[in-house]
């Protein structure tokens, strides 16, 4: 990770390509099943949310982030890892007032039993539903308004989960190469094959960890509170392809410093837009 320019936003860098970057931006959405990735002039960059969500997490605005394949590295499956790396480099408070894209009129959607929503709010907060048929999980629900760094004490270490039943059919999708007991919650039917749980809903609360990653690619953090029930990568990122297609949802907008206190307070909790030091 290096320090960036303001105005330069998240950048990906593939050092195995001459250099080529990828913007952490919607329109490079390449695919999206159970992670989501970004593709530009054919260039993949796969599995990104995790780092994005981290850089919203800690107030990140501008970021370089070099790779030399075209996925970024599981780590121990959360958020954590990058979280760490951001606070050992620091974080720079830079001139330019952070922008940021205010929810003005609702947007809702809905897809059988998937549901995913964005309303006006003067903050930046998630809620999240899931219900999976298995004894662990079953419904849970959590919300998490982004401020005084909850982020890091409450979304950063929830891990990835997935079962086994379903491992052999995802690595012949040519998915979870890098998946191993020591970066996943590995589900079995009754219960678990390596414990203990980092919290009693860390399923959950990895959920909302994705949902604050892929909307990162907004481009912008976010005020407004968002919902989701069972909605998962492709809901999210289509969330914020709707909109951005509709200006008259957002407007974008600057905090100044006598505003500061009514707006999201991350962990470096600043008005500035922030980059690496």
């Amino acid at each position: 990770m290096l320090p960036a320019p303001t105005g330069t936003g998240i950048v990906f860098r593939r050092t195995d390509l001459d250099g080529f970057e990828v913007e952490a931006v919607s329109k490079n959405v390449a695919r999206v099943s159970y992670a989501t990735s970004l593709m530009k002039q054919g260039v993949l960059i796969s599995t990104t949310e995790h780092a994005l969500s981290a850089f919203i997490g800690m107030g990140i605005d501008n970021a370089i982030v070099e790779l030399d394949n075209l996925e970024l590295p599981i780590l121990d499956g959360s958020a954590k890892p990058f979280v760490e790396m951001i606070q050992k480099a620091g974080i720079r408070r830079q001139r330019r007032p952070r922008k940021y894209l205010k929810i003005r009129r609702e947007l809702e959607w809905r897809e059988a039993n998937k549901f995913i929503a964005v309303y006006p709010a003067d903050t930046y907060s998630v809620s999240y539903s899931i219900n999976f048929p298995h004894p662990l999980i079953g419904k849970e629900t959590f919300e998490v308004q982004l401020s005084n760094g909850s982020y890091l004490r409450q979304i950063a270490a929830a891990r990835t989960f997935g079962s086994r039943e379903d491992e052999q059919a995802m690595r012949n999708m040519g998915l979870i190469r890098g998946a191993s007991r020591e970066n996943c919650i590995v589900l079995t039917r009754t219960g678990l094959e390596n414990g203990p749980l980092r919290f009693p809903d860390e399923f959950v609360r990895h959920k909302v960890l994705d949902l604050i990653g892929d909307l990162a690619l907004l481009g912008k953090q976010i005020l407004g509170k968002v919902i989701a029930d069972r909605a998962g990568h492709a809901m999210h990122t289509a969330l914020v392809s709707r909109l951005l297609r509709d200006k008259t949802l957002w407007e974008e907008v600057t905090v100044s410093a006598a505003e500061e206190a009514h707006v999201p307070a991350f962990s470096n909790a600043q008005a500035a837009a922030g980059s690496l030091a």
